[in-house]
């Protein structure tokens, strides 16, 4: 633009001084003030011109800023864009793994149910068995009478043999479809457990077609055989209850093995019903009682309360149950265990005698060990623990700090000397680690499989 104006300039001055000239010639001397306007017009034009440059120059610098910021803005752009993509394949390469493995383990979860169904078969064909097993028993009775009265001859010796030898095969086959069970419910909750996790990352990756196989109810054994209850019969159980009708939790009563009618606390769900005997969660009740106390049941139905150990003899001798323990800790960590069991009688210090069948926590309990029931006034198993003076009753042999009836201590108020004597409820395994508990409940469920001996 300088170049420009430099040039027009001179052009401008040697033309306005030609014509100046010339009419310095022809005009008279008298008019010189028409040669300086002419020069201030070209002024003013160099002027305006100079203004105009600067102005485009201003335009072209705001032009290249504009069209600088526009390439930034296309560059974060694309860059984004790249971006995008990089994770969209990233997100399909993951949803096409979480298919497969979906796949996988949905063929895993058809093939354990395969074996599920295969083993309510032969459970079944138990207890068909167990039938047969039970008629043969009694005529084992009956020859083994005539044989203590004298009158049997010493070959019927060999047909009692046999069917102690027969008895004594049913009971291994049913111990050991009793561990087949709890092993296939150890793998129904693994796989149930990885495919919540697939639920989970599915969700997270936002794909929606779902093929997931729902999550399977836990196996719960009843007694087939039971007809519905009338409401005038005799309820046994709170299994009877629920044969009957009744849907709701609440304070039944019960007349099990022709004992006096009492009342239990039933805890009823859709599909089953189970028989409380023992509940703690708040340390509301003192559990520190004397033998009698814990013979006869104490505490409230509606809240802690333990049923007596003479109305759980009582049910245990009506049918074969399962003995069901809930555990929660100060996390509110649920667990649970069950086993199959015997009790004794009074005579036997109510003698306990358990096997696991499943559970989510190991055993803190002695298996296939009769345990004798304890209190602080009837030490049955003859200990000197140092905190049985302040502890309630329990099954145990040894001074192992397992015990749902021992004093109900909070965490906060534990002192040194109380954590030293072992006060508090706790659920301590041979192996692993000690749980401090919260609340416990035992409960008893009906079931067809034959208890061990």
């Amino acid at each position: 633009m300088k170049v420009l104006l430099f040039i027009i300039f001179p052009l401008v001055l040697s033309a306005s001084i030609e014509k100046e000239d010339a009419e310095f010639d022809t005009l008279p001397p008298t008019e010189p003030k028409s040669r300086f306007a002419m020069l201030d017009d070209v002024r003013i034009l160099a002027n305006g011109l100079l203004q105009l440059g600067h102005g485009l120059k201003d335009f072209v610098h705001k032009t290249k800023g504009q069209i600088n910021e526009i390439f930034q803005k296309l560059n974060l752009f694309d860059k984004s864009f790249y971006d995008l993509s990089k994770q969209t394949n990233e997100i399909k390469e993951k949803e096409e793994e979480l298919k497969e493995t979906t796949s996988k383990l949905q063929a895993n979860n058809d093939e354990l149910k395969n074996m599920s169904q295969q083993i309510h078969s032969q459970i079944e064909n138990l207890l068909q068995d167990k039938s047969k097993l039970q008629s043969k028993v009694g005529k084992l009775e009956e020859k083994l009478t005539e044989i203590a009265q004298g009158t049997q001859e010493g070959a019927d010796l060999k047909e009692v043999e046999s069917l102690k030898h027969f008895v004594e095969q049913q009971d291994v086959n049913i111990r050991r479809l009793l561990k087949v069970v709890q092993e296939q419910h150890v793998q129904l909750d693994h796989q149930n457990g990885q495919i919540k996790d697939l639920e989970h990352k599915l969700i997270n990756t936002g794909f929606h077609e779902r093929q997931i196989t729902p999550r399977q109810a836990a196996y719960r054994p009843t007694n087939s055989t039971d007809q519905k209850v009338e409401e005038n019969d005799n309820a046994r159980d709170c299994n009877d209850i629920y044969n009957r009708g009744d849907r709701l939790s609440g304070i039944y009563a019960i007349k099990p093995n022709g004992s006096e009618e009492f009342y239990v606390f039933c805890e009823i769900s859709q599909d089953n019903a189970w028989t409380v005997i023992q509940k703690r969660m708040d340390g509301s009740v003192d559990f520190n009682q004397t033998w009698e106390d814990y013979t006869n049941g104490f505490g409230d139905l509606t809240g802690e309360f333990w049923l007596g150990l003479a109305k759980i003899y009582a049910l245990a001798q009506e049918a074969d149950y399962v003995l069901h323990i809930e555990l929660q800790d100060w996390k509110d960590n649920k667990r649970y265990i069950e086993y199959i069991f015997t009790l004794g009688n009074e005579d036997s210090k109510y003698a306990l005698q358990l096997l696991q069948v499943s559970g989510n926590i190991p055993s803190a309990l002695p298996e296939r060990t009769p345990l004798l029931f304890s209190t602080s006034d009837d030490n049955a198993s003859d200990l000197k623990c140092p905190s049985e003076s302040q502890s309630g009753g329990w099954w145990s042999t040894t001074c192992s700090g397992t015990n749902l009836n021992a004093k109900y201590v909070k965490p906060k108020s534990k002192s040194k000397m109380e954590k030293r004597r072992g006060q508090g409820l706790y659920w301590k395994p041979e192996k692993g680690r000690m749980y401090s508990l919260r609340s416990t409940k035992i409960m008893l469920y009906r079931t067809d499989l034959e208890h061990f001996d």
